[in-house]
Parts: structure tokens; C-alpha cells; sequence
């Protein structure tokens, strides 16, 4: 994917937090390991190294769960899959909260489609409305590197770093640019709902 051009126009988006929001155009590297062909853990980084956010799941239960932590592993998100759906379906909960707290869902636009499209649904809007979607995720044809779209204006971008090598040891990167003052860590969440999607 080229780089992205931001929107100037775009204020703050804060889905997770207002501390996930910088002043400035975010660069985060994703890595993601397999442990034992059980269990899947994401580590997110800035630049310089350090540790941003950690996500842990289980790889091939059917009830899949993710849970984000900041780096003193403090729980911040619980991502759940919605069995038993036609369109697949998952919900965002703040902290280890259950399902009925729930933060946005995310939903497959269409599952026949050959380019993965997501809606993203902000539980706070009013029931109105709820056919409208608050952000969307397009995907690529052939990898794991999608943007993040409000309306029409991209405030994310992610690229796949795939390698067979790599690949067979169970570990993937990302590389992850985020727009000035955009949750980074609302993002990263996408990225894992989607990595669910495509494996």
C-alpha cells in the first residue's frame, strides 16, 4: 500500500481512551507469535521500541476471545466472537467486562465478497441509525494490509509483513501508521478482528 495522505480536518477520535490519542502522526510495529499452535499473542511497539499494548487468545477455540492489556498488562479490551452468525460478527468489551457491556461490534459488510470490507458500530448511537456504520475497514485481495475509514477520509493504515520463513515459525508482522489524534489502540483491535477473519 502507498502512504497514506491524511485529512487535516479530522478531530479526535476516542474510542478505547484519550490517552491513545497523540498529537501526531502514530507508527507502530506489530509482532504476532504462536505458541504451541494453541495459544496467539501480539506485541505492539512504537518506533523506538518500546511496548505499547499486548493482546492474548486462543488460536482454534470456537469461543475466540482476545484480550488487550496496556505494557503493565492492565486488561483494556475483551474482543469476542459471535458464534452462530451469518455474517461474522464480533464484540469489543472495555476491560474483562462481559457481553453486555459492550464497546463497538464489528461486523463482516458482506461475506461473499472476494475484498474483506468490516463495519464498525460505536455502541453509543442511537438506534436510529444503527444501519449506518461509524467507521469501515477495507481490506486487500491478497494480504492482511487494510485501511480504516471514517466516511471517506482514511485515519489508518495497515501493512503486512508476510514470509514463508517467518510464517512457518508462527510469527507475522505489521506495520501500523496511524492518523494524528486517532486511537491507536481502537486500530490495533481491527487488526486483530481481522487477522481472526482471514485465518
Amino acid at each position: 500500500m502507498e502512504n497514506p495522505v491524511w485529512d487535516d480536518g479530522i478531530p479526535m477520535i476516542s474510542v478505547v481512551g484519550d490517552s491513545f490519542c497523540v498529537p501526531y502522526g502514530m507508527e507502530m510495529v506489530v509482532k504476532k507469535k504462536i505458541h504451541g499452535f494453541k495459544k496467539v499473542h501480539y506485541d505492539v511497539y512504537d518506533t523506538s521500541g518500546n511496548l505499547l499494548l499486548q493482546v492474548d487468545g486462543n488460536v482454534w477455540n470456537l469461543q475466540k476471545k482476545r484480550v488487550m492489556r496496556d505494557p503493565a498488562g492492565l486488561p483494556l479490551l475483551t474482543i469476542r466472537y459471535k458464534l452462530f452468525k451469518w455474517k461474522k460478527e464480533w464484540m469489543v468489551s472495555p476491560g474483562e467486562s462481559s457481553e453486555e457491556n459492550i464497546l463497538f461490534k464489528v461486523e463482516e459488510s458482506n461475506p461473499l465478497r472476494l475484498k474483506t470490507r468490516l463495519d464498525v458500530f460505536l455502541e453509543d448511537k442511537k438506534s436510529d441509525k444503527k444501519n449506518h456504520s461509524d467507521f469501515h475497514v477495507n481490506g486487500s485481495f491478497n494480504s492482511l494490509s487494510f485501511k480504516v475509514y471514517r466516511g471517506k477520509s482514511a485515519i489508518a493504515q495497515v501493512n503486512h509483513h508476510f514470509t514463508w520463513g517467518s510464517f512457518c515459525k508462527g510469527k507475522e508482522n505489521f506495520r501500523v501508521k496511524v492518523h494524528p489524534e486517532v486511537d491507536y489502540s481502537f486500530i490495533m483491535a481491527l487488526l486483530v478482528i481481522l487477522d481472526g477473519i482471514d485465518k
